[in-house]
């Protein structure tokens, strides 16, 4: 009598016709798991060790927002790192403003609580925020990598809470180091270019914004921030890196990142008439602001910012950054056909 798979009936069908599938569905129920192979190892042992450290972030309404990775615990708090387009988004949706305030925190174990915005930076689209760990199990820290040690082909791996699922996992492979890509501006501004993103083409997806990107060691390499709308397999993450580690710590301990002012609209003017000469083009100048002292007129052309040159309105506004602040700079401009070397001392940027 032929075995058949119990609970299967064929009424009015030769079995014999359909042996050889039957032996087939019984022999696969037989199966034991079979070991892993190395990719999926990979995969896995990341999930396994960085997973309990990535939180989904919304409001205390339902509204989810994104993810976060935390990066530090201590005495009953932890911190995590997100993005900045996150917070701000969740909290305009919520009415406040963009200014800080309290969002939610779900842990992996579905634990929500409170959690405050110690600050976040537009320019380089990072967050961080804080609360309270729960009583009982504590929280995982993510350890840091270095994305300046990754090579194109290199595996990598984002966990986060794309449209509200959380701890999902995607994983492939850097496709390219050292893009560029703008960050939001504030009012509809152009933001500034955020340098040396890492382009992945691990799926990310709304709500992954603010997760971790991790190398397959499970150390945290980038902050996974943007996706190219309809394009696929093209995400970009923030490195980690000496700036990320500044903005970050500039964040934990004052809530904002300090960034100097100069005063000048400007343009990118490239290299015309053969002459060689590009730079960053002055369309208007601020009154009592540093450049207006300094005696920068419309129509200059900046071409020099202290020993660094200046060939594109991103080349000057990476030089105004926090150092620069209070210190006499030369500034080298070109008007008329002439170079010429003025003295400016930049001063803190306001908040607006």
């Amino acid at each position: 009598m032929l075995d058949v798979l119990p609970g299967v009936i064929l009424p009015g069908i030769r079995y014999e016709r359909h042996m050889e599938i039957f032996e087939n569905l019984q022999a696969s129920s037989r199966l034991e798991a079979g070991e892993l192979d190395a990719y999926s190892r990979a995969v896995r042992d990341v999930t396994d060790g960085l997973g309990p450290a990535v939180i989904s972030i919304g409001t205390s309404s339902g509204r989810g927002g994104g993810s976060g990775v935390i990066l530090g615990s201590h005495e009953g708090t932890a911190t995590a790192v997100t993005n900045s387009h996150v917070v701000r988004g969740l909290q305009r949706a919520e009415g406040r403003g963009g200014t800080a305030g309290s969002l939610e925190v779900t842990l992996v174990n579905g634990t929500t609580v409170d959690a405050e915005v110690l600050g976040d930076d537009p320019a380089s689209d990072l967050g961080v925020v804080r609360f309270e760990t729960p009583s009982e199990g504590g929280v995982t820290v993510a350890p840091l990598g270095e994305a300046q040690n990754l090579v194109v082909g290199q595996l990598v791996v984002a966990i986060g809470s794309p449209l509200g699922f959380q701890r999902t996992v995607t994983a492939g492979v850097v496709s390219a180091l050292g893009r560029s890509i703008r960050s939001q501006g504030e009012g509809g501004r152009r933001g500034r270019l955020i340098e040396n993103v890492i382009q992945t083409d691990a799926a990310i997806n709304p709500g992954n914004s603010g997760g971790p990107l991790s190398d397959a060691s499970g150390k945290v390499v980038g902050i996974n921030t943007a996706i190219i709308g309809g394009a696929q397999g093209i995400g970009f993450a923030v490195p980690v890196s000496a700036a990320f580690r500044r903005v970050v710590f500039a964040l934990v301990t004052e809530g904002r990142v300090r960034r100097a002012f100069l005063g000048v609209g400007v343009v990118t003017r490239a290299a015309q008439d053969g002459s060689g000469v590009a730079g960053a083009q002055v369309e208007s100048v601020a009154r009592n602001s540093p450049a207006e002292r300094a005696g920068v007129r419309l129509g200059d052309l900046i071409v020099g910012f202290g020993d660094d040159p200046i060939r594109s309105t991103d080349d000057l506004l990476n030089r105004l950054d926090g150092p620069a602040i209070g210190r006499d700079v030369t500034l080298r401009i070109v008007r008329g056909g002439k170079e010429l070397a003025l003295t400016t001392r930049p001063r803190e940027q306001p908040e607006e």
